[in-house]
């Protein structure tokens, strides 16, 4: 084993060296260009760290074989468009867009030629980055998720945990434009369960004390709260006026539930970012982003957070519990 992984990781930088070298440019190494819609502060993006365990594990180490190239929108997404633009400039040999679907739009918008990999974006066909996911087509593949499926889940989970509510606050930053679709294709499960949709909208931090308060005035009585990045890089803020109201509230991803949140539901990011390097592997070794297939979410993850559960006042159920894929203790 050792053996074949040492042949492995020798491969691979051959490979990158004969890839990228020209004449009088031997030590020419491959450029990555990160494109985050997060502060620099925050990183990349949620479970970045499983996409450089990965990539060190293929054998590149930044510095030595490849060069990475941050760019952060520092939570807005109206700067991501110029970030793209500022890659395509260096120029990059790779976009990674680390992070959600307007980062991947904005990276698609920059660039036709220049091979793009994105990492936990909602219906990739349906936003128009792919034509397909067996044969995306042009320059970019990555993985994706269906984000109907997974709000009628949250939805689920919600409704068992807090039996009585009817009316529930969908928050979402409706400027991603992933979220209108969902929006109106989520309606039918809430109508399954008996629960009535109320969109809370935030397109910053600033918007969560105001937007939540009308919410509570329409007698909104829980909240599913969806995976954007103006929310994922101003956690600790959500939370905090989650918790002042007492709501129940399931959350996109496991992050949430991590930092006090009731639950969260949601596709494993972690093992997207994996799957991101794996890509990149394959286009740094010569392979063609349209014919690499997007890979859809498999693995989702149920977390419970049972101490807030109890804070709330709120029993969960046995059948919840073990369904749970993690319970925080």
């Amino acid at each position: 084993m050792t053996d074949r992984r040492t042949f492995l990781v020798t491969g691979t930088v051959g490979i990158l060296a004969t890839l990228y070298a020209t004449p009088g440019e031997a030590n020419k190494v491959p450029r990555i260009g990160v494109l985050s819609p997060f502060p620099s502060s925050y990183g990349p993006g949620p479970s970045f760290g499983a996409f450089h365990q990965t990539f060190h594990g293929l054998g590149y180490a930044t510095g030595r074989n490849v060069a990475l190239e941050y760019r952060w929108a520092d939570g807005h997404a109206d700067r991501l468009a110029d970030l793209a633009a500022d890659l395509v400039r260096l120029p990059v040999d790779i976009i990674f867009s680390a992070y959600g679907t307007p980062a991947a739009l904005a990276s698609r918008k920059a660039t036709s030629s220049i091979p793009i990999v994105f990492a936990g974006v909602g219906d990739a066909v349906g936003v128009g980055l792919v034509a397909s996911l067996a044969r995306p087509g042009g320059n970019a593949t990555g993985s994706t998720f269906i984000g109907e499926e997974t709000i009628g889940k949250q939805l689920e989970f919600l409704k068992q945990i807090a039996p009585r509510i009817t009316r529930v606050g969908a928050v979402v930053n409706l400027t991603n434009p992933l979220y209108g679709p969902v929006l109106r294709a989520s309606e039918e499960p809430a109508r399954a369960l008996g629960l009535q949709l109320v969109v809370i909208s935030v397109q910053s931090a600033e918007d969560f004390e105001p937007s939540i308060q009308a919410a509570i005035r329409e007698h909104v009585g829980g909240l599913i709260v969806q995976r954007d990045s103006v929310l994922f890089a101003n956690r600790p803020r959500l939370l905090a006026q989650v918790a002042a109201n007492r709501l129940p509230a399931i959350y996109g991803a496991r992050e949430f539930a991590e930092n006090g949140g009731l639950m969260s539901y949601g596709p494993d990011l972690a093992d997207m970012y994996r799957r991101a390097a794996y890509l990149i592997d394959q286009i740094l070794r010569g392979a063609k982003p349209s014919e690499l297939p997007v890979e859809q979410a498999t693995r989702f993850e149920l977390v419970i957070n049972p101490k807030t559960a109890k804070t709330l006042g709120l029993t969960i159920p046995q059948s919840l519990l073990l369904r749970a894929d993690r319970v925080i203790e």
